[in-house]
């Protein structure tokens, strides 16, 4: 399955959720998509809950259907609470942590902002946005005027944005540092990762 680069109100209505940012969309019609979105009320089968969070959180990082599974069969490989361990891994992702920082509005943008080599780590060019950020790692712009411009742009539209304490970010040279591994408390909460596992483990 490819990745999804549809509407994204429409993924929010399905699942009653923000999984992208909000849009006026779900104000206007706030029930799920299609013509019987407004009626729907059928009964969800244990295997189509835990496939509504695996899908939830695949839209929610932008991953399609293979890189998922491999990032599950990485964390599983790891030792200690596999759920912390895929979470952590999808969290620390290169195009994540640029979203993290406030250099995106978006991780749609960020994954493009990184694809487009904007992106250093540690002073090399890094393209890759599933390329894994470890404690020390300096994420900056490169010094180029289209990259600075964006950045620019990104971090002005995302003041609001508080940077999770596992990151710093030094906007006046558009710099963030990792610090450390994100706590178990950090991860994102809006999604049953447990469920995601037993999925997983049919």
């Amino acid at each position: 399955m490819s990745r999804y680069t549809g509407p994204t109100s429409k993924i929010n209505r399905r699942f009653g959720q923000h999984i992208f940012h909000p849009s006026k969309a779900e104000e206007r019609k706030p029930y799920a998509p299609g013509i019987h979105g407004p009626t729907k009320r059928r009964k969800i089968s244990e295997y189509g809950t835990g496939l509504n969070e695996k899908q939830k959180l695949r839209f929610m990082y932008g991953l399609n259907e293979k890189q998922f599974q491999l990032t599950f069969a990485r964390a599983k490989r790891q030792g200690g609470v596999t759920g912390e361990n895929f979470l952590r891994l999808l969290h620390t992702r290169l195009d994540n942590v640029v979203y993290l920082l406030g250099l995106s509005r978006t991780r749609r943008a960020a994954r493009q902002f990184v694809c487009h080599g904007h992106i250093a780590v540690n002073g090399h060019k890094v393209d890759i946005p599933s390329y894994t950020c470890s404690p020390g790692d300096q994420i900056e712009v490169r010094n180029r005027t289209s990259s600075k411009q964006l950045a620019t742009r990104g971090t002005e539209e995302n003041q609001q944005r508080v940077v999770p304490a596992w990151l710093s970010m030094a906007n006046d040279v558009l710099r963030g540092t990792v610090n450390r591994q994100p706590a178990a408390e950090e991860l994102p909460t809006e999604i049953n990762v447990q469920l995601i596992v037993e999925f997983y483990s049919r």
